[in-house]
């Protein structure tokens, strides 16, 4: 059994079909990349996997558990919501960090959050979560900004916060909504060193992107959405090299031109 099980996914908004049956897997370790031009139903994927929103139709599985089934009549409650969600963490296109915090306050306050909920001799100490931060923000390059404000940073420095903010919960898979769009060129290639090196510790990602040599070099599996479907879906060579669907011939002859 796959890692990631995503069944028949479908979602509306009112009369507008988004998603229309979106079907994949994904093996533990796996990077998967998921292009396609704007509109084609990318990021409502990735919210329907982090739970931002409800699909209408389908099933996600997780390491054999399942996260949700649209056939289950009874509703999720909020608390129930929020569990789930833990098991995927999100990096946005915009940084959405909190300007009155510091750098290594905008990762551990999630954690500090969740930590106040758990009985009293599971919590982590100031101290141990303070030292995660700390950690996660090495591993992303900016040990030396633990004290900055996000008006102090570059864009590419807030990114690579916010990535290190969702590694901070330990999420099963990450994923990332077109991480490098709101960067200025110079600044995106930190931002994909950063997620190049997470795919060497074995982490579990889902990347929506428009950086076409970053997903034929790092992905696994490469799949092409247009319309709210999946049209092909890949190694990276199948995709790449030989696409059989002529909506993805056509978007890939434009983009790589």
């Amino acid at each position: 059994m796959a890692f990631l099980q995503v069944e028949e996914i479908e979602k509306r908004f009112g009369r507008t079909e988004v998603l229309k049956g979106v079907d994949f897997t994904l093996e533990k370790g796996e990077v998967l990349a998921i292009i396609g031009s704007s509109g084609s139903g990318k990021t409502t994927l990735l919210r329907c996997l982090n739970f931002l929103e409800t699909p209408d139709r389908g099933r996600i599985v997780l390491n054999g558990d399942v996260l949700f089934d649209a056939s289950e009549r009874k509703k999720a409650s909020e608390s129930d919501i929020r569990r789930k969600r833990l098991h995927f963490g999100l990096v946005f296109q915009q940084f959405n960090l909190f300007p009155q915090y510091s750098v290594r306050k905008n990762i551990t306050l999630a954690v500090e959050l969740l930590n106040k909920k758990l009985p009293a001799q599971e919590r982590k100490s100031r101290e141990d979560i303070a030292a995660l931060g700390s950690e996660l923000l090495k591993r992303v390059g900016l040990g030396e900004k633990m004290d900055s404000y996000p008006c102090e940073l570059s864009g590419g420095q807030q990114q690579r916060v916010a990535i290190a903010r969702a590694l901070a919960l330990g999420p099963d898979v990450l994923c990332f909504d077109e991480p490098t769009s709101a960067l200025d060129p110079e600044l995106t290639g930190e931002v994909l060193r950063v997620i190049r090196e997470l795919k060497s510790s074995d982490r579990t990602m889902i990347v929506v992107t428009h950086e076409m040599e970053f997903a034929r070099g790092v992905a696994d599996k490469v799949i092409f959405m247009a319309d709210g479907v999946i049209e092909e879906q890949g190694t990276p060579q199948e995709v790449f090299g030989s696409p059989r669907s002529e909506k993805a011939k056509a978007f890939l002859a434009n983009i790589l031109k």
